[in-house]
């Protein structure tokens, strides 16, 4: 049989190395969206390929990354911290990886899971070794439930939701106003810092499939002119890179953004609408480690 050429691959593989570089460029850590702008502009990718959509309405590119941190969690290259931090281990520190060798990892993981499938028949496992990067969902498949839901959401529906999560979060005093021709803003909150000192913030909620072009950014920042500390655009999609620039560039007062993955963590983060349970996955390596001890 033929070797498999790279097209046939798991696409996911060709971000291995990319993200190590990424996670050394950062300093040895980052948060999930630093690494992948990282990616994005250490290959100049196009802005098409990082807005293209999974059917979950997913980015493709930042659900590859995803993937690939999920194989070099495994291969003991990234952290396995659930903290919201990616960070190298020393190994991590020290490798670099070539397309060859990433694909290399990906399939000992594959055969790895493939065992465990056939020792525990009854059990349902991971199949990463059938992945087709079309169909793909993260690891955590409760995320892709809940970005589902969150976008099956009515307008006025997703208001409210951000308005209960901006209450959770320490704010007081939300307000869903959801006037018309008012420049996109939703809501109104009161962040209280400390007992002396607090900030009016205003938010907008953007139930998007899609991406959050700058023009939504400018239009929101000139509605929030003086009236206003502090602004917020929530969206379950995500944001074009020129949007992020927009939001945070230099003479104009700072937006903060948050796009559907970032929602889904701070519904981790707080607990809202998601009830953790405790579960452990089998390291199978490391039980066959010890016979490799004797017998090697």
């Amino acid at each position: 049989m033929p070797a498999k050429r790279p097209k046939d691959r798991a696409r996911f593989v060709q971000y291995f190395g990319p993200l190590l570089d990424a996670l050394r460029a950062l300093g040895g850590s980052a948060r999930p969206m630093e690494a992948v702008e990282r990616i994005a502009e250490d290959l100049k990718l196009t802005q098409a390929v990082q807005e293209e959509l999974l059917e979950s309405g997913s980015s493709r590119f930042q659900n590859a990354v995803q993937w690939s941190r999920f194989y070099l969690v495994r291969e003991g290259l990234i952290d396995g911290s659930t903290r919201g931090v990616w960070a190298l281990t020393p190994q991590g520190t020290r490798t670099h990886l070539t397309l060859e060798e990433s694909h290399a990892i990906f399939l000992k993981w594959v055969e790895v899971y493939t065992k465990a499938r056939k020792e525990r028949q009854k059990e349902k496992e991971l199949e990463e070794e059938d992945i087709d990067e079309s169909e793909e969902v993260l690891p955590e498949s409760y995320r892709a439930q809940v970005a589902q839901l969150v976008k099956g959401l009515s307008p006025a529906g997703f208001e409210r939701l951000c308005q209960r999560l901006l209450r959770e979060a320490g704010f007081v005093s939300v307000q869903v106003t959801g006037r018309s021709g008012d420049g996109g803003i939703d809501g109104v909150g009161h962040l209280q810092v400390n007992p002396f000192v607090s900030f009016r913030v205003l938010f907008q909620c953007k139930r998007y499939a899609g991406s959050v072009s700058p023009s939504v950014v400018r239009d929101f920042r000139g509605a929030m002119t003086g009236r206003a500390d502090k602004g917020i655009i929530i969206t379950t999609g995500t944001f074009t890179t020129e949007a992020k620039r927009e939001a945070y560039r230099d003479g104009a007062p700072p937006l903060e953004l948050v796009d559907g993955e970032k929602l889904v963590e701070m519904f981790e983060h707080l607990d809202f609408g998601l009830r953790p349970i405790k579960s452990y996955e089998v390291d199978v390596g490391f039980f066959r480690a010890f016979d490799t001890e004797i017998n090697g």
